[in-house]
């Protein structure tokens, strides 16, 4: 197992449980006590988690993942998701995406796509994502615009009252939102009140708003509100949702892809 895959391990189990021992992490991941107690101590050194003797805990109660170590996360479904949100897409259109795992796999969908490899612009992009506009920016047929704000480490997304400033002047015709949990009475929701806050406006501002999520996010509850579910036209979600969660999504109002 490399490194990198060791991390993702190792950050996952501590989210999930809150708190590892060295042992414990150890004959979960087959290796030794001394490698756990070195990708500890460097995991501490990025603010990643909290030392503890004998093992770690989650850095602070508003803990999440970096982006960098979801991205391998049910990766096949949201690549499906991702390609079924892009085909919503249609040439011209004025496209807003949040940050995210799902938003960013969206982006290189509608790289992509043959159909918009031309024109002028073939798309117009506005995001808050810092990785999904540089992923764009090379792209001379998108137009990519980014809203001001200050980025937050685990998702490079740009938040706080410069983002609201450049969102209040412009209008688009779909919002795609990368959400941690989407649910018929609590709506859509974030990890992060200063995210749900951008990705709040950026579906007040678009003439429709799709959810993209994989079926682990639906039926769930997270502590910053973005939008009722009434509020959103379209979830695009993977066969894995469950058949009465997706047909009480559709008597809500909420047209429903499976892919």
């Amino acid at each position: 197992m490399s490194r990198d895959a060791r991390w993702q391990a190792l950050l996952e189990l501590l989210v999930e449980r809150g708190r590892l021992d060295v042992e414990e992490a150890a004959a979960e991941l087959a290796v030794s006590a001394a490698t756990i107690r070195r990708d500890f101590d460097q995991l501490a050194e990025q603010q990643m988690l909290v030392r503890t003797r004998g093992g770690a805990v989650v850095h602070g109660v508003s803990y999440e993942l970096p982006l960098r170590y979801k991205t391998a996360r049910r990766a096949t479904e949201k690549q499906r998701v991702a390609k079924a949100v892009a085909d919503l897409v249609a040439p011209g259109e004025a496209v807003g995406l949040t940050g995210g795992t799902t938003t960013t796999e969206v982006a290189r969908a509608l790289a992509v796509r043959g159909d918009l490899a031309s024109g002028a612009p073939a798309l117009t992009v506005v995001t808050n994502a810092l990785n999904i506009a540089s992923e764009l920016a090379v792209r001379p047929q998108f137009k990519i615009v980014v809203t001001g704000g200050v980025a937050r480490a685990q998702s490079y997304e740009l938040v706080g009252p410069l983002a609201d400033g450049v969102l209040g002047q412009i209008t688009l015709d779909v919002a795609v939102l990368g959400v941690v949990a989407f649910d018929v009475v609590h709506g859509a929701a974030a990890h992060d009140e200063a995210e749900a806050a951008v990705n709040r406006l950026l579906c007040e501002r678009a003439e429709r708003v799709v959810v993209a999520a994989d079926s682990s996010k639906l039926g769930r509850r997270a502590f910053a509100w973005i939008c009722a579910a009434d509020s959103v036209d379209t979830l695009v979600t993977d066969a894995a949702a469950e058949p009465e969660t997706v047909r009480r999504f559709e008597e809500a109002g909420v047209g429903v892809v499976v892919v």
